[in-house]
C-alpha cells in the first residue's frame, strides 16, 4: 500500500506539468490576398475563449493549444477557422483574408435626351428640394455625436448582408464584444460612483494609454477623456466585471476617434 501511494503522488505532478506546458502562444499576420496589411483583424480562440487584435503590422498573439480553434473576423472579409496543429507553433502562422464580392447594381437612364438643353435639364438635373435634403445631410454627418451610442448587443449586422453593399465595421466588431459577455455569463448592471471611479482607476493602470500622450494630454486630460469615453460607450457598466483590457483598449480608441473631432490637440 505503502508503494502504491508513493507511486500516485510522482504520478499527479507529471499530469499537471503535461496539462500546464500544453498552452502555449500562437503567433502570426494576417494579410489580404495581395499580401496588404487590412488591421485590425479580430482573432478569438473558440476553444478557451481567448481573444484579441491584430496590431498596427498585422501581428497578432494569442494564447493556444494544440486542436484549438482560430476564428479570424474582418468586415469586409470572409471569416477564417483554422484548426491548431503541432507544426503551426514552431513558425508564425501566415493568415490571408479573401475579400467579399460586391455587386454594384447597374444604372438605367429612362429618360432619352431630346436635344433641347431648357427640357433635358429639368429631366435630368436634380431638383431644388433634393439638392438642399443632400446639403443638410452632408452638415448632419460632419457634426459632432452629441448623444452616447447604444448598447452593444448581437445584431443582425454580425451576419454580413453582402446584397446591401455596406456592412459597419462597428457593428460587427460590437457584435464580436457581445459574444465575450456571452461566453461569461455575467449580468451587466449599472455602476454606481465608486464601482465607475474604480473602473477608471484600472484602465489607467493596465491599458495604453500613449495614443493620448503623443497628443500632448497630461494627466487632467486624459481623466478628462476616460470620462467621456466611459459616458458615450458606458464601459464601466459593461466592462467592469468582464474587464478584458484588449477590448477595452478598442473602445477607447472608438471614443477618441469622435472625441478628437471636437477638441483641439497638441498633435493633431
Amino acid at each position: 500500500m505503502r508503494t502504491y501511494i508513493k507511486q500516485s503522488l510522482y504520478t499527479v505532478p507529471l499530469f499537471v506539468s503535461a496539462e500546464f506546458f500544453s498552452q502555449q502562444q500562437a503567433t502570426g499576420i494576417v494579410t489580404d490576398n495581395s499580401k496588404s496589411n487590412i488591421n485590425p483583424v479580430l482573432i478569438i480562440n473558440v476553444s478557451n475563449q481567448k481573444s484579441t487584435l491584430s496590431d498596427a503590422s498585422g501581428k497578432f498573439s494569442i494564447e493556444a493549444s494544440e486542436n484549438d480553434e482560430l476564428r479570424f473576423v474582418k468586415e469586409g472579409y470572409y471569416r477564417l477557422d483554422k484548426k491548431m496543429g503541432k507544426e503551426n507553433f514552431s513558425s508564425p502562422l501566415m493568415v490571408s483574408l479573401e475579400k467579399v464580392e460586391i455587386e454594384i447594381p447597374e444604372v438605367k437612364i429612362t429618360y432619352k435626351p431630346t436635344g433641347n438643353l431648357e427640357r433635358d435639364n429639368k429631366h435630368l438635373n436634380e431638383s431644388r428640394k433634393v439638392v438642399s435634403l443632400r446639403s443638410e445631410l452632408d452638415e448632419y454627418m460632419k457634426s459632432p455625436m452629441n448623444e452616447a451610442l447604444p448598447d452593444n448587443t448581437i445584431s443582425k449586422t454580425f451576419k454580413q448582408d453582402y446584397g446591401a453593399g455596406q456592412v459597419s465595421i462597428l457593428g460587427v466588431l460590437d457584435a464580436a464584444v457581445g459574444l465575450f459577455k456571452k461566453a461569461t455569463e455575467l449580468k451587466i448592471t449599472k455602476a454606481n460612483f465608486t464601482e465607475t471611479q474604480d473602473f477608471i482607476k484600472r484602465v489607467k493602470q493596465e491599458a495604453d494609454l500613449t495614443f493620448l500622450t503623443k497628443y500632448g494630454m497630461d494627466e487632467e486630460q486624459i481623466d478628462q477623456f476616460l470620462l467621456y469615453a466611459n459616458d458615450t460607450r458606458t464601459m464601466a457598466k459593461k466592462f467592469r466585471k468582464n474587464f478584458k483590457i484588449d477590448v477595452v483598449e478598442y473602445e477607447l480608441r472608438v471614443a477618441f476617434a469622435e472625441y478628437k473631432k471636437t477638441r483641439k490637440l497638441d498633435n493633431l
